[in-house]
């Protein structure tokens, strides 16, 4: 958290040191300690100022009485005293305060090399060269090599030669790792201008067809294109074939993905054109995402949790396909049964009933296998009771006649 800082400046000495404006951040471990040093030294050096300008008025106000009209020789020794105390004393608070704006100026330059404000502590030739490395090497994302560039200047070192000292860095050649394969390979190396357009060309193509955040969004991503030689040209056929593989996807499973986990095309999409990339971020939900197609064709609802719970066991959409079509052809059947034996029955039952028989049930202790076993066994014993009672009741009546 920074501390905001107002600037003082005696007019006395009219000394000129450059804060940060109030609210800045600054870095909150080095920059922190720093600033606590240009605080206490500022108003070290304000105190110094006050003093000093006590001690002036009193060797002022000495002289005065040194200079009245009538005034006694011992009067004249007595003011001349303490017009030297009060010299005395000025030079003792300039002395303190010089050496309070000193501290207070080397404090300042931590701040800015720990903030990065390097350009703050170069003047000339020497600022310019650095403000125009900086943003050049900022633009190829590599803002970290200000330190360097500040050295490099501070050691004399021109432009030219900066660059090709930088290019020996472990920032520079992690940036651009894909030229040491391109270089094994047989291929040209990029330089730093080629580089940038190439990955700019593949961000534009990616973002036009609306790739979802986190898909080929930074440098590292377009490293292993960069190095196979890969054009943009041939990107923008593989996001066309994706995009028109995600078109032709089944809509329930589609709806399923979105209803689910607001996954749109364009997620599928990634996922349809790097499967090892995408795969990580969609393997778990385009596993449930199956299953509960299957359920919206047979017009049931969808329970994230539930379904990825199925997935984890292995059960395929095929798998569910026909588990549904079993579920459905029985479950209004269920329903009935289960009112008139004054419980009830649910989808999440029905599932459980096929894809995990052995599954405590929502409702009591019973699995839901047992349970729809033991109202299936009701409903058929009270049938059969029926029928019975109406078996003997045509028999009694043959016997009368």
């Amino acid at each position: 958290m920074s501390v905001p800082i107002e600037q003082y400046i005696p007019e006395e000495f009219q000394d000129t040191i450059d804060l940060p404006a109030p609210g800045s951040e600054l870095d909150p471990y080095a920059a922190v300690k720093f600033q606590g040093t240009v605080v206490s030294q500022r108003r070290t050096a304000a105190q110094a100022m006050d003093t000093y300008n006590k001690a002036k008025a009193e060797a002022a106000a000495q002289l005065a009485k040194y200079k009245r009209k009538g005034a006694t020789a011992a009067q004249k020794t007595a003011a001349t005293k303490a017009r030297a105390r009060a010299l005395q004393d000025m030079k003792l608070q300039t002395g303190i305060r010089n050496n309070a704006l000193k501290f207070q100026a080397a404090a300042q330059n931590g701040i800015y090399k720990a903030t990065g404000q390097f350009d703050k502590l170069l003047t000339g030739a020497n600022r310019d060269a650095y403000a125009a490395l900086q943003s050049m090497f900022n633009q190829m994302g590599l803002g970290s090599l200000a330190p360097k560039i500040f050295d490099y200047v501070k050691q004399g070192y021109g432009a030219d030669t900066i660059g090709l000292l930088l290019q020996d860095t472990k920032e520079y050649k992690e940036r651009f790792a894909a030229n040491d394969a391109r270089a094994k390979a047989g291929l040209p190396v990029l330089n730093p201008a080629e580089y940038l357009a190439a990955e700019t060309s593949y961000r534009q193509i990616l973002d036009s067809a609306g790739m979802p955040k986190g898909f080929y969004d930074n440098p590292a991503d377009f490293r292993s294109w960069i190095a196979g030689d890969v054009s943009p040209t041939e990107i923008k056929s593989r996001v066309d074939m994706a995009t028109e593989a995600v078109d032709k996807t089944d809509p329930n499973y589609r709806a399923a993905l979105y209803q689910m986990y607001g996954i749109q095309g364009q997620d599928l999409a990634a996922y349809f054109l790097d499967r090892k990339l995408a795969e990580p971020i969609l393997k778990k939900q385009a596993a449930a995402s199956a299953i509960g197609a299957a359920a919206l064709r047979r017009g049931f609802g969808l329970n994230a949790l539930d379904l990825e719970g199925y997935a984890s066991l292995g059960i395929t959409g095929a798998d569910a396909e026909q588990a549904y079509g079993q579920i459905a052809g029985g479950f209004e059947q269920m329903l009935g049964i289960a009112g008139r034996f004054g419980t009830t029955w649910s989808q999440k039952e029905a599932e459980q009933e096929v894809f995990t028989p052995g599954a405590a049930s929502a409702v009591g202790k019973d699995s839901a296998f047992e349970k729809g076993r033991s109202l299936k066994s009701q409903e058929r014993a009270m049938f059969a009771g029926s029928r019975g009672s109406s078996t003997q009741g045509l028999a009694a009546g043959g016997g009368q006649r």
